[in-house]
């Protein structure tokens, strides 16, 4: 401010030629304050009257985001010229102002010059951000009227205009008409081909006819295939580029990760010239997509050996896949790592440990790392509270809603999700109801889908099966398999088949590839001895080609993910686990244990019903982690079915017997077995 105060003290004349300096290079006005004491220079040197003075004035304005000032300054302009007009509209366009654009520009069709060839590239692009497509034709005919329709500026902003609107025949047609092409036409043409129209093979011709092709114009026409999921014809013309930069190794790598194509992915990434965090970031979430936890983690190790910072896309990516799987242990160090490095723990990172914390079981590190947190959003609080739900502390989710609603964090749909999810596991359907209704009334959130659904699960399972099925019937949307689903989980709960019947008619209906719920059905038949309805089921499975998911889990030993099937015959220690389920069967006879046969298919014999629920996934991982951890370490598995009745009885038992806690986390919930207890309470 010291030069723009001895400005003022110096004689008038200087004070006139320094003040036309300034305006020269607008961007050197850096405040409020020193616009305002440029304006006092102006009105004491009258050069207030002077167009070139208000106009470079005026774009001063525009680049502090001043347009009120500039509108001022500009109404006391006796007769403004088109300079002044031009830079006032072009001031509001830059500061996102459209509506003030299309006003000054009726004022200005006014006035004896009117618009002109610099007025219409703003006209017309404020027509587009505004979506009027009617007044932005009726632009395009004046322009005929005016004789400017052949304008390269104007036309460009026209091909701009059309293909904003999906138009690609009109863009082309405008583009045709121009007499001179510069490349700014060629590549507004082309992005108009793909932004809206999504007209791939009419972009790739308006790409072979363009001449003096741009690093710009190959990395559109690239990242468009990539988009369309075309990763083989990406590929192709990344090879014919003549000149490739880093964008475009990225956006083909990119291009692999996205369409799961992870071979391709890392063999591509191994032969890239130099990487960037784009492309370590690319590559860790590809793997973390594919389930490929290790190498994801072996892949940030080298990451951090060739001196690359991670960002909290890289942390996040890889919290997520430890929570994909479990995978504690692995998450524990990132979170160490994130402490020791000194990344602190802003909202996003501080959620994604919430969530990992969360989703491994460990509800008292979520706990503490949540209320770290200084000014948590909703997603952090939505974390938290999934995060109890889910792992069956139904009260705590309820008492944390509570002291959310009681701060400044608007709960949304999740939030309600969660909440509802709590009042499922524990069988609060009093306190479910209230919250349900709540929800328009108090919140102004509209039920969806899912909200139905946990309503559905929750009434179901308190045996209230009429509300639930007219629940369903007065919903507002069509319900999915998931409402049906449970109302026929409900339904074998509480053995009232001809209900079932209803659900799995319209699970039928739905067309959906799970067999799991004809399996149910069959299983429903069978428990009533309904015997020929249970073949018939079980006819149906064959002719539409469907089988029950295969159950599958998973456990992770000193950082590594070892994987279960039913009856897994390819572990290293098979032997070992073979064994250990043999000592495990034996406290259960002890025990007085029976298995629970119901949730295999009749038309198997009892011997071998007692050989496939003996090795089920869950039972695999859990023997496993018996001889694979130390005395007292916790055991936790996550599966990727609900955990069956003949499996969960027999945890209790091991947990006792081993003196071992054990955490399976099932598709739908978490189940902590200490001392012969769970944590549901047995109300699942």
């Amino acid at each position: 401010m010291g030069f723009f105060k001895t400005m003022t003290e110096v004689p008038q004349t200087q004070q006139k030629q320094l003040a036309l300096s300034l305006l020269k290079t607008p961007q050197s006005i850096r405040c409020p304050k020193q616009l305002r004491s440029l304006h006092v220079i102006l009105l004491r040197t009258a050069l207030h009257r002077s167009s070139y003075a208000v106009g470079n004035f005026i774009t001063s304005c525009a680049n502090l985001g001043l347009m009120n000032y500039a509108h001022q300054l500009f109404d006391q302009m006796p007769e403004p010229n088109s300079f002044v007009w031009n830079t006032l509209i072009r001031g509001f366009q830059q500061n996102h102002e459209p509506r003030k654009v299309m006003d000054f520009y009726d004022r200005m069709r006014s006035e004896r010059d009117g618009p002109d060839c610099f007025t219409y590239p703003f006209v017309i692009r404020a027509c587009t951000e505004l979506a009027e497509n009617v007044r932005g034709k009726c632009v395009h005919g004046l322009l005929f009227k005016v004789g400017l329709e052949l304008d390269m500026f104007i036309g460009t902003s026209l091909i701009e205009f059309y293909g904003g609107f999906g138009d690609a025949n009109a863009a082309r047609r405008v583009f045709d008409e121009l007499p001179v092409k510069d490349k700014v036409a060629w590549t507004v043409l082309l992005s108009s081909c793909v932004d809206k129209c999504s007209d791939l093979e009419a972009a790739r011709k308006v790409f072979d006819e363009m001449p003096g092709k741009d690093l710009v114009v190959w990395n559109i026409m690239i990242f468009q295939y990539v988009k369309a999921g075309d990763v083989r014809n990406a590929y192709e013309l990344f090879t014919l580029a003549p000149v490739k930069d880093l964008l475009m190794y990225n956006t083909v790598l990119g291009g692999y990760a996205r369409h799961g194509e992870v071979d391709m992915m890392l063999n591509f990434f191994h032969d890239m010239p130099a990487k960037d965090l784009v492309s370590w970031n690319t590559v860790i979430g590809g793997l973390v997509r594919d389930n490929r936890i290790k190498e994801a983690m072996n892949c940030f190790q080298q990451m951090l050996s060739e001196n690359i910072s991670p960002n909290e896309i890289t942390l996040v990516s890889l919290l997520s896949a430890c929570a994909q799987v479990g995978a504690l242990d692995t998450g524990r160090w990132l979170h160490s790592y994130i402490d020791r490095n000194n990344r602190g723990l802003n909202v996003v990172v501080a959620t994604g440990l919430v969530d990992m914390y969360s989703k491994c079981g460990d509800l008292e590190s979520a706990d503490y790392v949540f209320n770290k947190l200084q000014n948590p959003d909703v997603v952090a609080w939505n974390a938290m509270i999934m995060g109890f739900s889910m792992n069956g502390q139904s009260k705590k989710t309820l008492k944390l809603f509570t002291r959310m609603k009681s701060g400044s964090v608007m709960p949304n749909e999740v939030t309600i999700l969660g909440v509802l999810c709590a009042c499922v596991h524990a069988g609060f359907v009093n306190e479910g109801r209230e919250l349900f209704n709540s929800m328009v009334k108090d919140l102004g959130l509209a039920p969806k889908v899912e909200h139905y659904g946990c309503m559905v699960d929750l009434l179901g399972r308190a045996g209230l099966l009429d509300e639930a099925y007219k629940l369903i019937q007065s919903m507002p949307m069509e319900p999915h398999t998931g409402v049906w689903g449970a109302l026929l989980g409900a339904c074998k709960l509480h053995k009232n088949v001809e209900l079932a019947e209803t659900a799995i008619k319209h699970l039928n209906e739905l067309e959906h590839e799970d067999g799991g719920y004809l399996t149910m059905m069959s299983n429903i038949y069978a428990n009533a001895e309904r015997w020929d309805d249970v073949a018939r089921t079980r006819q149906l499975m064959r002719t539409k080609g469907v089988d029950k998911l295969r159950g599958c889990s998973s456990i992770e030993v000193n950082g590594e993910i070892h994987e279960f099937g039913v009856e897994d015959k390819v572990h290293p220690r098979l032997k070992e686990i073979h064994e250990m389920i043999d000592e495990i069967l034996s406290h259960l006879r002890l025990a007085g244990h029976v298995a629970s046969r119901s949730e295999v298919f009749f038309d198997v014999e009892d011997e071998e019903k007692d050989k496939a629920l003996l090795y089920h996934s869950e039972k695999m991982a859990v023997a496993f982690g018996l001889i694979a951890t130390t005395k007292g370490t916790v055991i936790r598995v996550v599966k990727n079915l609900r955990i069956c009745g003949d499996c969960h009885a027999v945890m209790k038992l091991v947990s006792e017997t081993f003196e071992r806690e054990i955490v399976i986390r099932d598709r739908s919930r978490f189940h902590h077995f200490k001392n012969g207890r769970c944590s549901c309470g047995d109300y699942w």
